[in-house]
């Protein structure tokens, strides 16, 4: 039976509209199952998800993934809406999606990018959200303090980021954007072997015509280096406060990942009112490829403590 289920998963696309966005979505399992929503990274995007996916099909969820802004097939309703990758914009595409599909308190997963769209989702619209699993905990940018410099180690890590500050940067990722993100997830993944196969799978996603738009801007809006988008500036100055994200939560925290550094429990229950569980797992920044069963383990039993509340 497991294998019939994954040999489900992703098979087939569909599109919900939003807003802005005609979103790209993957949506699995048991059209009355309990709801799950999977938000991929940069530079990644839904198949990270896979095993995971099938897992919780497995065990009766509903599964949706979608494709964030900028990623795969979602696509932009028009030219004239901004590119943008800011937090409040991936963050609002989640809810919006949410109530596109009519999802019922979705338990969200996310890493990266996806872990700050479902924070952001959690912090500011709780009653949308019925748990989160957050790998790498708050994802929730303090753009004010990035002003601050981190240390040279951490400050060498993020060369990619500060490339894309400068228009040179743009035009490496729009020419080399294979060569750089798959630099990325050799970096990312220290000691494992480069998985060539699921790179090719995702890399067909990073040729979107607004790829290299959207991420930039992601890196420039973060250091205050580009305008927002004005139609989230409520939102902007709402997450400039620093909320606190009052969900059910389990924080997963990766050990071997050079981008995120493992915290204590103590510390995430600084952001997480709700903290239910925080485990270590030891796995790179692709979090869901490196270890699945982690993350559909934490999504059942978060939904089964949901249920002893």
């Amino acid at each position: 039976m497991a294998t019939a289920y994954r040999c489900l998963v992703y098979s087939e696309l569909s599109s919900v509209v939003l807003s802005q966005l005609s979103v790209a979505v993957s949506v699995s399992g048991d059209p009355d199952g309990w709801p799950v929503l999977l938000l991929h990274g940069f530079p990644y995007d839904i198949h990270s998800y896979d095993r995971v996916a099938a897992h919780l099909v497995e065990h009766g969820a509903l599964v949706v993934a979608p494709y964030l802004r900028g990623f795969g097939p979602t696509r932009f309703r028009s030219d004239d809406i901004p590119r943008s990758g800011q937090q409040a914009a991936i963050g609002t595409d989640a809810v919006e999606l949410i109530t596109a599909l009519d999802m019922k308190m979705p338990i969200l997963v996310g890493f990266d990018w996806g872990c700050r769209a479902a924070c952001v989702a959690a912090a500011l619209f709780p009653q949308h959200v019925g748990g989160l699993v957050a790998i790498g905990g708050n994802e929730i940018q303090n753009i004010a303090g990035f002003a601050e410099p981190e240390s040279p180690l951490m400050e060498s890590r993020s060369w990619y980021q500060y490339y894309f500050h400068s228009e040179r940067g743009r035009k490496g990722l729009a020419r080399y954007r294979r060569e750089l993100t798959a630099q990325l997830w050799r970096e990312w993944e220290p000691g494992r072997p480069f998985h060539q196969a699921g790179f090719t799978q995702a890399a067909a996603a990073f040729d979107n015509p607004d790829f290299v738009d959207v991420v930039v801007h992601s890196y420039r809006h973060r250091f205050g280096l580009a305008a927002g988008d004005p139609r989230y500036d409520d939102t902007e100055h709402r997450l400039a406060d620093r909320p606190t994200i009052d969900v059910p939560t389990i924080v997963l925290d990766p050990t071997e990942d050079p981008m995120v550094a493992a915290r204590p429990p103590e510390e995430h229950g600084l952001s997480f009112t709700r903290l239910v569980d925080h485990r270590l797992v030891k796995t790179g920044h692709d979090t869901p490829r490196d270890d699945p069963d982690s993350v559909a383990q934490a999504v059942i039993d978060l939904r089964s403590s949901l249920h002893t509340q």
